[in-house]
């Protein structure tokens, strides 16, 4: 299997991130096979060679895709070509299924195989796409526990391997000390975490709504800071356009880069827009508020096609609402303030959330997802076509 080519195709920083373990993986049990990428700076670092950068195409939201259709045409036209000339062994999908299941697509009627990792999320919203992933995935691997029953009961061929933060967070290794002394942390006051996202359009969103909630929050909490954390591969607009909005409402919001894990562990609690980092903070054990904003139009053709209670993947896992989720109109900064505040002031709800995160943590298996998902693609690999 030495030489075999390889294609990934993630997109957004958890696509990358999860990617690049997986690349690493291989790599341990196959280090000649030549891998290529849809994806980002983590998987070129682990050995990858980018055919399209994931920034080019990372947006969410039915409407908010129309603004970026030329670039996604054009990586989805420069990945059909490569794929049409290279033929690879195997086109591995992670997460990101509305550029992945057109790939999917198109890499079946080429008689590829598909393997997906990280599925998508067809169990909360738009089920009709299970027909689609039947037809072109050949097999799966999860990372939820309760994936693998749902897909095997349409027939899919899927496998739990546990979920790869459990790899990528070791929370007794997370130095949060230094973090705390380069803002000034003083004894006695509070630290709050604000995860905007990391997309330029959920930051833009997100990011005044949650500065005016710390407004708020300290007209009425003493001895309260916020730290807003962006990840390593927010642009330099976005990074501008968080200074200019802090700048313009508090002192004390301060804004660190890469460190969002040491940022979450630094703080008394978070409030993040819904994603993978809602996840990060329960096994963390770091209390948070779930907030998310988009399109009016994609919100209401949205909620009529989403079939779970919650959107959070914390209380999804729990089956219960175990953090507050305002989403829309409920994402006001007065509403964030208030649940925030409240929590804050009850050390027994701080326990109850903690406990909670606990159990969340627990059905998310063992660690080693990616080296589980490596030895399934090999073993797939390995087989007749």
């Amino acid at each position: 299997m030495s030489g075999s080519k390889v294609l990934i195709l993630a997109g957004e920083a958890s696509g990358d991130l999860h990617a690049a373990s997986l690349i690493k993986a291989l790599r341990k049990r196959s280090p000649h096979l030549d891998i290529t990428c849809v994806g980002g700076e983590k998987m070129k670092a682990a050995g990858a060679t980018v055919l399209v950068p994931s920034s080019q195409l990372s947006v969410v939201g039915l409407f908010e895709v129309f603004h970026h259709v030329r670039p996604i045409a054009s990586a989805f036209i420069k990945v059909r070509r490569w794929m049409k000339k290279t033929r690879p062994d195997i086109v591995i999908l992670v997460d990101f299924p509305e550029f992945n299941l057109m790939m999917a697509s198109y890499a079946k009627s080429l008689g590829l195989k598909v393997f997906y990792y990280i599925s998508p999320q067809v169990w909360a919203w738009r089920k009709r796409r299970v027909k689609k992933i039947k037809r072109c995935v050949d097999k799966m691997a999860v990372i939820l526990p309760f994936e693998e029953e749902f897909f095997k009961e349409y027939g899919i061929d899927a496998t739990f391997v546990g979920h790869p933060l459990l790899d990528s967070i070791t929370v007794d290794k997370i130095q949060d000390r230094p973090l705390k002394e380069s803002i000034g942390i003083g004894r006695g006051e509070r630290l709050v975490c604000l995860l905007p996202g990391s997309r330029k359009g959920e930051i833009e969103r997100h990011f005044p709504i949650m500065a005016e909630a710390a407004s708020i929050m300290e007209d009425r909490f003493e001895n309260l800071r916020f730290l807003v954390a962006l990840n390593s591969g927010t642009g330099a607009d976005a990074k501008r356009f968080v200074r200019n909005v802090a700048s313009g409402v508090s002192a004390n919001i301060h804004t660190v880069e890469a460190k969002t894990h040491e940022a979450i562990k630094a703080s008394d609690i978070c409030i993040a827009a819904s994603g993978t980092v809602t996840l990060e903070s329960a096994i963390i054990g770091t209390p948070v508020i779930v907030m998310y904003k988009v399109n009016p139009l994609s919100y209401a053709l949205g909620k009529k096609l989403i079939q779970v209670k919650w959107v959070s993947l914390v209380n999804l896992i729990a089956e219960k609402e175990l953090v507050p989720e305002l989403l829309q109109n409920e994402a006001s900064p007065e509403r964030i303030a208030s649940n925030t505040l409240e929590i804050l002031n009850d050390p027994v709800r701080q326990s109850q959330i903690r406990s909670g995160f606990d159990q969340v943590v627990s059905r998310l298996g063992t660690p080693g997802a990616s080296k589980r998902a490596a030895g399934l693609i090999m073993e797939f690999m390995s087989k007749a076509p």
